[in-house]
């Protein structure tokens, strides 16, 4: 069972009155600002909390070795 062709032409005609057209082309090369950006972005160092949940979770793999069964058996 097909729509109407009157049907489906309202709904067309509603779907670009909703959504205009998109000027996609592209009206510069983007990549030497990212170049600028990435420069001048200092490296940050690792926040604190990081190795705090890195340390603990290497501290729990030490003393129950058994979990990582348990990670590998949810993978």
């Amino acid at each position: 069972m097909r729509p109407k062709n009157q049907d489906y032409e309202e709904i067309q005609r509603a779907l670009k009155d909703a959504f205009p057209s998109v000027d996609t082309e592209l009206h510069r090369d983007l990549w030497p600002p990212m170049l600028r950006r990435l420069e001048e972005q200092p490296v940050r160092e690792v926040p604190w909390y990081d190795w705090a949940l890195a340390a603990a979770l290497a501290g729990i793999a030490i003393l129950f070795p058994k979990i990582a069964l348990l990670f590998a058996y949810h993978l």
